[in-house]
């Protein structure tokens, strides 16, 4: 197997700098006070493509023979590679074709043809979608382009560590998302080549983490579900390339829930103005994590493409996850007055009413026959807390309901 070296990682530089955009490093007053360490941002949500895939895309196309470019290009994707492929396919002039599983987020399949590539949407996860572009590749002939498990893609997602090294050089902890493995190898592989002492933690969604699972079986394994918000890095199988470095090089990998996600993406959001998909959000919900302190630490933003539905759908779980919006149901007699006197309670507790339900219909008992739903907009658990207490003091007997607005 080829090996990677520093003058390939020199090399891929050199020929990705023709089409990445600078992406300087952010100091983050409020990460580096929630975790006691000081944080910097790695933003390669703002790439041309929304996402770091660029880099190993091009570079892998770019070390291509002539002839095999113009076969016409294939592979298999989430969204972010293929992306980067149906760039840089653009840029060279030659055909891309893109399978992508049937889950994928419309924004990142209609983006994927706007760089002229033909999507086909197949299976439910990426390790679907890839057996399927294998297929086609054998059919039809063309040149298949990993997203993960190929040493040239792995070089070129490596540069990421070259301009981190070269802007910190005194970083103490990288942190960096897995999926398949591929940016973690580029990125672990180099660091140790250019400075051992530097540390990288891999982070993984726990309901897709493969690599984790290989490591401690220390074998390539293949999980039987990939289940997670987490779309871009939803992979059951890892590389077998990838495993081997990821296994040497990275030094601990640490798994997040989708909660810490959704919290992660509102922290962001408010904090930084800043719009990153749920697998770019693994390194910031890690934070939370790290046991060390003072110390300096790189959290790569591997991309940001998220479509505005699920932007929304973000924003309203976390407000929900963090008692910003509940809902409450009350019953209350059936005469004239008594939703006046409930919104005065609360209103007299600075409760925000977002939207109300009314049900006449729930009992017989003319003394308890309505039951209202008001879903509450507040400061956070503690105003919540305080809302339904006034409202139990003043006889309401109030319950919380589940909802998803």
């Amino acid at each position: 197997m080829e090996k990677l070296t520093i003058e390939m990682f020199e090399e891929a530089t050199e020929k990705v700098n023709k089409v990445v955009l600078p992406t300087p490093l952010v100091y983050s007053d409020f990460f580096s006070r929630q975790c006691g360490n000081k944080v910097y941002l790695k933003p390669e949500n703002i790439q041309h493509t929304g996402a770091y895939k660029i880099r190993g895309a091009y570079y892998k196309i770019s070390t291509l023979p002539k002839n095999e470019r113009e076969k016409g290009l294939i592979t298999a994707s989430a969204g972010n590679h293929a992306q980067g492929v149906a760039y840089a396919a653009q840029r060279y002039g030659v055909k891309a074709v893109i399978v992508m599983p049937t889950s994928t987020p419309l924004m990142k399949v209609n983006r994927t043809k706007s760089y002229g590539a033909e999507v086909i949407l197949y299976g439910d996860v990426y390790d679907d979608a890839c057996n399927e572009a294998y297929r086609l590749a054998q059919e039809n002939g063309y040149t298949f382009i990993h997203p993960f498990n190929d040493i040239e893609v792995c070089a070129g997602q490596g540069t990421i560590a070259m301009e981190i090294i070269k802007e910190l050089p005194t970083v103490d902890y990288i942190l960096v998302p897995i999926g398949g493995g591929g940016l973690a190898t580029g990125v672990s592989t180099l660091v140790k080549l250019l400075n051992p002492g530097i540390k990288v933690i891999g982070v993984e969604p726990a309901g897709a983490n493969c690599m984790q699972q290989s490591i401690k079986e220390d074998k390539v394994v293949t999980l039987t579900t990939a289940q997670t918000i987490a779309d871009g890095t939803a992979v059951k199988t890892p590389g077998d390339i990838t495993f081997e470095y990821v296994k040497r090089n990275i030094d601990e990998i640490i798994t997040v829930e989708d909660d810490e996600l959704i919290e992660a993406y509102l922290d962001m959001v408010e904090n930084h103005k800043m719009v990153c998909e749920n697998s770019g959000l693994l390194t910031i919900a890690a934070l939370k994590h790290l046991t060390f302190k003072e110390k300096k630490v790189v959290s790569i933003l591997s991309g940001g493409n998220m479509d505005i539905i699920t932007m929304s759908s973000m924003i309203q779980h976390g407000l929900i996850q963090r008692g910003r919006i509940f809902t409450v149901s009350v019953l209350l007699p059936d005469k004239p007055g008594q939703l006046a006197q409930v919104s005065e309670v609360i209103a007299g507790e600075q409760g925000n009413v977002v939207k109300l339900e009314h049900n006449q219909f729930v009992s017989i008992n003319r003394n308890a026959a309505v039951e209202l739903r008001i879903t509450l907009e507040c400061f956070g658990m503690d105003h919540r807390d305080t809302i339904m207490n006034r409202l139990e003091i003043e006889g309401y007997r109030p319950k919380l309901v589940r909802t998803n607005l």
